[in-house]
């Protein structure tokens, strides 16, 4: 379908979908897309400004809740997601394909990308724990980096012993900065 952009997007017809208007009537797939597109905006002016507020877990998390209070919640993300074939993709990469027609990439491509420049970036004990944290994006999803996950990541990958996360990676404020600094890699604009 091509949206007032001109550009094409694709959407699985096979599924069945209703969305509904934050005035509490039923909409189609396409009806849903087109308004998101209209409203995204609102939100952020170019796709640099989209990659901006992504990388870092508050202004993402801001992002969020600005799209939820205008009737883009999290579920009807994902489930835009499902329609537009983008179930292992990033949340990012649906607002980057309904405002911008860009091709998705799973989480796991932009894991892969993103480590090769964490090797440059972090020594060997914050690769391993940034591995760690990656893996775990890649199979729950965009939730998993946000700042309130930090301390349930760290407690999983060190079975609940911080004070040996402390000892490998820094004091909590530099683990913190190490969490948070790694996540732009991930939403670098692919070459």
């Amino acid at each position: 379908m091509k949206l007032a952009d001109g550009k094409a997007r694709t959407i699985q017809h096979m599924m069945v979908t209703t969305f509904w208007h934050p005035d509490g009537t039923p909409m189609s797939a396409q009806q849903f897309m087109e308004m998101l597109f209209g409203k995204l905006p609102e939100f952020f002016k170019n796709e640099e400004e989209l990659r901006l507020l992504w990388c870092a877990p508050d202004t993402r998390a801001k992002l969020l809740e600005g799209l939820a209070e205008k009737g883009f919640a999290n579920e009807q993300l994902a489930e835009m997601q499902r329609i537009i074939d983008a179930e292992k993709s990033d949340l990012f990469d649906v607002l980057a394909h309904v405002a911008y027609a860009l091709p998705t990439l799973t989480r796991e491509e932009r894991a892969l990308k993103a480590k090769v420049i964490i090797s440059t970036h972090f020594n060997t004990k914050q690769q391993v724990f940034l591995d760690f944290v990656l893996s775990q994006y890649i199979k729950v999803g965009v939730g998993e980096l946000d700042q309130d996950k930090l301390s349930p990541l760290l407690r999983l990958k060190y079975n609940n012993a911080i004070a040996d996360a402390v000892a490998d990676l820094g004091r909590p404020e530099e683990i913190g900065r190490i969490f948070v600094g790694f996540q732009k890699y991930l939403y670098q604009e692919v070459a």
